[in-house]
């Protein structure tokens, strides 16, 4: 290598720290999809802005996010810190800090915690519509004879059931509905068997049963499917769903939650012991109220021992009695006789007053007054129509054109047309014309016309 070579610069590319970190934006933000990312968040800072700041880690890393304004307006729930979510989200760096960073675009809870945020959202609208009210609840019947289960026929529940059943109650009929309690398809399953159960109608309550196990194992009694089935169901609901602190959308739906399905099995079936305790206290009751019941008959009869009269004395009374009564009745008889007498005598004396021969008279003295008035009346008005139309006769003949003609005038008219000639330049030499005078008319023909 000359001197020459090694004394002239070598050309660089320097990097600017904001050209860095623009380049190295562009270059992750062109490499990376959107992704779904899951953790838990911390870290949460929420300004006024309206911006999310948060970190988002597992056990070993963890990385920082922002959801801006626009995005998480839209969100269902406020995130907090602990709590697990999943992101769809791109990959980005912060420039002004050369942090690397990914922008949320969409957020969601994770696990129980989406299932948790469902349940809560069903049962507000469930309780909104009125499914849990306390008035549509069913009292259970007083007399239990079969038992309907819906539950699947291989869990812990139903051997828990038949057992405290027998121990309880083996009396009672019960009948098995198997369903599956678990998976993609046991919410359809469950309400279709309540469906089927009302419309068979053979079980005087149902228990709704399954063993404990998670939210999600125990979802599908949280289906709204389910709820409605649970609704409108006519028959009671005993509900005995997971362990004591399990309670479901089911639960709150049903007639009668039960803690465990062993304490729903309970609240259906009463004690034997306790039902022949109640048995021998209703035969004891019983003895005495059909004693007390005899001993007071008892007295009764012999009261009435003592008040029994002779038949002969209660013949004579009797007979007494009748006479006073046809003594009664005979006076009562001439008394509303001679009060008919008086109302038909006095009916006649109105009838007399009131008979169509006076009113006839009096109609008849009205008539001939009025038709006289009429005569008048009728001559009066002829004489005073004659008079008008004979001065209307002699003012109308003044006028008249006939009394014109009368006095030797004639009217000339065109014979066609009929139109009544006034002047002499309407006509021609040899036209023809007609006079109309007095008597007659006159049919001419212009042989000369002066105009003077």
């Amino acid at each position: 290598m000359s001197d020459h070579q090694m004394n002239t610069p070598i050309q660089r590319d320097i990097y600017s720290i904001s050209r860095l970190n623009s380049e190295a934006k562009s270059l992750l933000e062109g490499s990376f999809p959107l992704l779904w990312v899951e953790g838990e968040i911390s870290n949460l800072a929420c300004p006024a802005s309206g911006h999310w700041y948060f970190s988002l880690k597992d056990q070993k890393a963890q990385v920082r996010c922002a959801m801006f304004r626009n995005r998480n307006a839209h969100l269902g729930f406020v995130p907090k810190n602990g709590m697990q979510i999943l992101i769809r989200a791109r990959i980005s760096l912060y420039e002004a800090r050369g942090d690397f960073q990914i922008i949320a675009e969409h957020m969601e809870e994770s696990g129980d915690g989406a299932l948790r945020r469902a349940f809560e959202e069903l049962k507000k609208r469930l309780q909104s519509e009125g499914l849990f009210a306390t008035e549509h609840k069913q009292t259970l019947p007083e007399h239990i004879e079969t038992i309907g289960v819906i539950t699947s026929p291989s869990g812990a529940a139903i051997r828990d059931i038949l057992t405290t059943l027998k121990r309880r109650y083996p009396a009672a009929s019960i009948i098995i509905y198997p369903v599956a309690v678990q998976g993609n398809e046991s919410a359809a399953q469950i309400a279709d068997m309540l469906k089927t159960v009302e419309r068979r109608n053979e079980c005087d309550v149902i228990l709704l049963a399954r063993g404990g196990g998670s939210l999600e194992d125990l979802w599908s009694f949280n289906e709204e499917v389910v709820a409605r089935a649970i609704f409108n169901c006519s028959i009671p609901i005993v509900s005995g769903i997971g362990h004591e602190i399990d309670f479901t959308i089911a639960d709150m739906t049903a007639d009668i939650r039960a803690a465990t399905p062993t304490a729903a099995a309970e609240i259906v079936s009463p004690n034997q012991y306790e039902l022949r305790a109640r048995l021998q206290q209703s035969i004891l009751r019983l003895n005495n109220v059909m004693s007390r019941a005899l001993h007071r008959y008892t007295q009764q009869v012999s009261w009435l021992s003592q008040r029994l009269q002779h038949p002969g004395r209660r013949l004579q009374d009797l007979s007494q009695r009748l006479d006073d009564l046809q003594l009664r009745m005979s006076q009562a008889q001439t008394r509303y006789l001679r009060h008919i007498s008086m109302r038909v005598s006095h009916v006649k004396d109105k009838l007399a007053s009131l008979h169509p021969k006076q009113a006839i008279n009096v109609k008849k003295q009205r008539l001939a007054y009025l038709s006289h008035q009429l005569k008048q009346t009728t001559e009066q008005v002829l004489k005073t129509k004659q008079h008008r139309f004979i001065q209307t006769t002699k003012t109308l003949n003044a006028v008249s054109p006939l009394a014109t003609l009368e006095r030797g005038y004639a009217i000339v008219t065109r014979p066609t047309k009929g139109e009544v000639l006034r002047d002499a330049h309407d006509v021609k030499t040899g036209d023809k014309v007609h006079a109309k005078l007095h008597i007659g008319q006159l049919i001419c023909t212009v042989d000369n016309i002066d105009y003077d």
